[in-house]
């Protein structure tokens, strides 16, 4: 649930029953503290029930009903100085878009300070997650400067984990260039809780389905997509959770489908002007103490958190003088529409989901996914199954109950590791404490967790973008996913996966043999037809109980898989 400012009490004064100037008798005195008793139960049960279906007939006005700009995205004719700087690259390659893997979280958080100071016209962000922590206040300065500069900033966010209503975004969004809208909110803090949480309660399923797409676009003419949000733990600057993820840069013609689908989210009756969900008022000086703030916290964490470097050099120069090393390649952007919320079609998956299913199910030699949150169902294991019974070599990396952030995930897909293994999938669990010096895929300073969703497909094409093998992204939460025809990229990617699954970084998860399964019946150890193999400086290990997760997870896992849950995994 949403962290939104504490409301004020919507409780009222007690208001006093009125009463008769008519003495009771002594008996209906003594049959009045029982009778009346069970009569007031009954108004109080009445009267909730009919304020509850009350508020579950009503529905929010939808956001259009509010007063919104109406914007769209820059026109890709329109002169800046990164269309004019990819000019030439696109003559040298017609029709192809250029490309750049964002594989560390320092590159990452780079290139998307590099973006919003290489804006000249526009600047448009959407993301699941956007925290208003180290990394995300880096962002926010870079934001707000560009505005400054005349840049108009949209920044579209999803209410599931939007924490800032009253703070520092809110006070940005008083900036005649910046506009903040809040996705599928669940209440407004102008609102009393009850109604707030009588909206959660009476409208869980439109609750549940949240926008999971993420995206930054410059100008119309570059972007960046893929696994991250927004927050310390995606750019290698948290001291307690490190997410090792992946994030494409793009540039050309397949930036303005991206941008399409940007203003459908931003124009649709879920996107709620910041303003309206907020109660305080803010003044110019609100605005001018932010900017200060801002100021400050670049000048004192920009050097500290690497997110300077990449700005030594303009990126439109960079660009013109072929400096980012961009892969040129046929491509194709593809998102689910902003109705996947309200008007869901039951059994179809998404266009974006529906899109990595058609890719999978064409595949001649090999699949290889990168997906955090993995639970198959009986439905998936099929479809695997298919693969590998036509040779396909199918292997998935996906997180262990020890370095999972999601428990409850896990329980999901935990059941399906031995009908997987049966049917010949390979399976890897990412390993939750990595060693490596390294900041990057394999590499963190603190406890490790998985995040890319990436597939790599026959070694020649790579699709990236926010989708998991999951039924939340197929069924529930909107995606996006790029499609790129790209030898080059699709091998540096598998490079990626051969790296995370080595018994250093990832478990392999296998069938026990026969002759595991009888020396743990002769033994006290669980009983389990499932094995994990790593190795430590060099030296193999075997676990027959999820590796490390240690008694407390175990237990959750246990009673998640006693909850019906599978829908909403």
């Amino acid at each position: 649930m949403p962290a939104h400012p504490a409301l004020p009490d919507p409780r009222t004064p007690e208001r006093r029953a009125a009463t008769t100037s008519a003495t009771p008798s002594p008996a209906a005195s003594a049959r009045a503290p029982a009778s009346t008793g069970r009569h007031a139960l009954r108004r109080l049960a009445a009267a909730l029930a009919c304020l509850l279906l009350a508020t579950a007939c009503a529905t929010r006005p939808p956001a259009s009903a509010y007063t919104r700009s109406a914007t769209t995205a820059l026109p890709t004719s329109t002169p800046t100085p990164l269309a004019a700087a990819l000019a030439g690259p696109e003559r040298a390659h017609p029709g192809q878009s250029g490309f750049r893997l964002l594989v560390t979280g320092t590159d990452a958080l780079q290139m998307r300070v590099a973006l919003a100071r290489a804006a000249t016209k526009t600047l448009d962000m959407q993301y699941y997650i956007a925290n208003e922590d180290t990394t995300g206040k880096l962002l926010l300065g870079a934001a707000l400067y560009a505005a400054d500069r005349g840049v108009r900033v949209r920044m579209l966010v999803d209410d599931l984990n939007f924490h800032d209503i009253d703070r520092l975004m809110a006070a940005l969004d008083t900036h005649p260039n910046i506009e903040i809208r809040v996705f599928n909110p669940y209440g407004s803090a102008h609102e009393s809780m009850f109604t707030r949480t009588a909206n959660l309660f009476t409208n869980i399923d439109a609750f549940t389905r949240r926008m999971h797409n993420k995206a930054m676009i410059a100008d119309n003419q570059i972007a960046i997509v893929g696994g991250r949000n927004l927050g310390d733990e995606y750019f290698s600057a948290s001291t307690t959770l490190q997410f090792s993820d992946l994030d494409l840069l793009t540039a050309g013609p397949i930036t303005a489908p991206i941008s399409q689908s940007f203003d459908e989210y931003w124009a649709s009756d879920d996107a709620y002007p910041l303003a309206v969900l907020n109660r305080r008022r803010f003044d110019p000086h609100d605005l001018d103490v932010a900017r200060d703030d801002l100021r400050r916290h670049w000048h004192d964490n920009a050097d500290p958190y690497n997110a300077k470097p990449l700005n030594a050099t303009p990126l439109a120069a960079q660009i013109a003088g072929d400096q980012l090393s961009l892969v040129w390649a046929n491509a194709r952007f593809v998102a689910d529409s902003p109705q996947k919320i309200n008007a869901p079609s039951d059994g179809q998956v998404g266009d974006a989901m529906q899109e990595l299913i058609d890719q999978m199910n064409g595949a001649e030699h090999s699949v290889l996914a990168f997906s955090p949150y993995f639970v198959p169902h009986d439905a998936g294991v099929k479809v695997l199954g298919a693969l590998t019974a036509r040779g396909v070599r199918v292997a998935i990396l996906t997180n262990s109950l020890a370095a999972t952030d999601a428990v409850a995930v896990q329980a999901g897909y935990s059941p399906y590791r031995v009908p997987l293994l049966e049917n010949g999938v390979e399976l890897y669990e990412f390993k939750p404490q990595q060693k490596s010096p390294r900041l990057g895929l394999v590499g963190s300073r603190s406890r490790a967790s998985l995040h890319a969703k990436a597939y790599v497909i026959d070694q020649r094409t790579l699709v990236i973008g926010s989708l998991n093998l999951d039924p939340r992204s197929a069924h529930l939460n909107t995606e996006l996913a790029l499609v790129i025809d790209s030898p080059p990229l699709a091998e540096q990617t598998a490079r990626l996966f051969d790296t995370a699954t080595s018994p250093a970084v990832s478990y392999r998860v296998t069938l026990a043999t026969p002759a595991e399964l009888a020396q743990l019946r002769g033994s006290a150890a669980p009983q389990s037809r499932l094995v994990w193999t790593d190795s430590d400086n060099g030296l193999l290990r075997t676990y027959n109980l999820d590796p490390h997760a240690g008694f407390y997870r175990n237990v959750l896992t246990g009673l998640f898989l006693l909850l019906p849950l599978d829908s909403q995994l």
